[in-house]
């Protein structure tokens, strides 16, 4: 069974940065594809960014293009969301999901998803 852990979430400052972690274990993740989304309190969760296995395809949310950057580690069984020039609008719970099954923008094209790890982006 796959298993996706959150990390990095916090506090920032608009204009900070932060970095997510997204650590996998169970079954041969590194061949998965990988997707961020986050769901705002009272909003439906919003697909963020996908990025291929292998690493070969980067796709990213208008709200977000050039803002953020998704990677990944398969060493390490580990994907990334660096966030930059962060909003107050980016303020959300970020989830990690990852074998893609469907749509790469929908949520329910994921098999597997995190906890998700919370970002408060203060004005």
């Amino acid at each position: 069974q796959v298993q996706l852990v959150e990390s990095g979430g916090g506090l920032a400052q608009s204009g900070g940065s932060l970095r997510l972690s997204c650590a996998a274990s169970g079954g041969t993740v590194s061949t998965y594809a990988v997707a961020w989304f986050r769901q705002a309190p009272g909003k439906e969760r919003e697909y963020v960014s996908y990025i291929s296995a292998p690493s070969i395809m980067r796709n990213y949310a208008d709200s977000v293009k050039g803002r953020f950057t998704i990677s990944r580690d398969n060493a390490k069984n580990t994907a990334y969301l660096q966030m930059d020039s962060l909003k107050p609008e980016d303020t959300a719970v970020y989830f990690c999901a990852a074998y893609l099954t469907g749509s790469l923008t929908d949520p329910s094209g994921y098999e597997y998803w995190g906890q998700g790890t919370r970002v408060t982006v203060s004005s």
